[in-house]
């Protein structure tokens, strides 16, 4: 289970991610694909567990201005 502040790996892209193509622009398989390896800070936690990741700085953005949820099983805990 991770909490607010972790920080976490992500390690592997969720199976069941729609294509980039389905999203209706959205590039969510992209994203979490360019996120694999990096390192993010937990910025919230919803009721099912997933973590909240502030991810904008893979597509040259700010931190906050992209954000993924994603199940704590694809989550490494960073010391």
């Amino acid at each position: 289970m991770v909490t607010i502040g972790d920080r976490v790996r992500l390690v592997a892209i969720p199976d069941d991610l729609p294509c980039d193509d389905e999203t209706g622009g959205l590039r969510t398989k992209t994203v979490f694909g360019r996120c694999v390896g990096r390192v993010f800070p937990v910025v919230g936690v919803n009721d099912l567990g997933y973590a909240e990741l502030e991810v904008g700085e893979v597509n040259g953005l700010a931190p906050h201005m992209e954000t993924i949820w994603v199940e704590p099983k694809y989550l490494a805990v960073v010391q």
